[in-house]
């Protein structure tokens, strides 16, 4: 069984992560979606929280994919969350050329970590390319639509944080 890892803080949950994560479904069995406990982040959103949305929005991929996806939250190194979950391939998304010095970075580290883990990258889907969750937390604090980035349970929960 190909199972691949696809980590994140997710914070929250955009179409650019849901355009990845239905991507990676055609490239692996199973996809477990790391979801990352990162206290350096101060995330908007708690553990439970984002670990219920990236759920509530891989249940509907799923179900229309038939594929396997498993929401595993961790707060070790990746590649010892890749180990736990049995994963050959990390899967990771890539917006612009800033995201991949960063990522060429970590793969190097991983690999002396681990060689035999794979990372594959992904380019975010040209409508997509833009999408990052500070930018859309920071929109949706100031009142905009961020209907073009989320799907409506994300924009509702935005809303509601906000608006608290």
């Amino acid at each position: 069984m190909r199972i691949g890892l696809y980590p994140g803080t997710f914070d929250p949950i955009t179409l650019g992560h849901v355009d990845i994560i239905q991507r990676a479904m055609a490239l692996v069995d199973r996809l477990v979606i790391g979801v990352a406990i990162n206290r350096d982040k101060k995330p908007l959103f708690d553990l439970e929280e984002r670990v219920a949305m990236v759920q509530a929005e891989c249940d509907q991929i799923a179900s229309r994919t038939g594929g396997e996806i498993v929401v595993h939250p961790f707060e070790n190194l990746l590649i010892d969350c890749a180990r736990d979950v049995g994963a050959q391939v990390i899967v990771r998304g890539l917006r612009a050329v800033a995201d991949f010095e960063y990522e060429f970075q970590m793969v190097g580290m991983n690999r002396a970590l681990d060689a035999s883990i794979e990372t594959v990258f992904m380019m975010a889907d040209a409508r997509r390319q833009a999408i990052a969750s500070k930018l859309v937390k920071e929109i949706a604090r100031l009142g905009g639509d961020v209907s073009k980035f989320v799907t409506p349970p994300i924009q509702q929960a935005l809303a509601d944080r906000f608006r608290g």
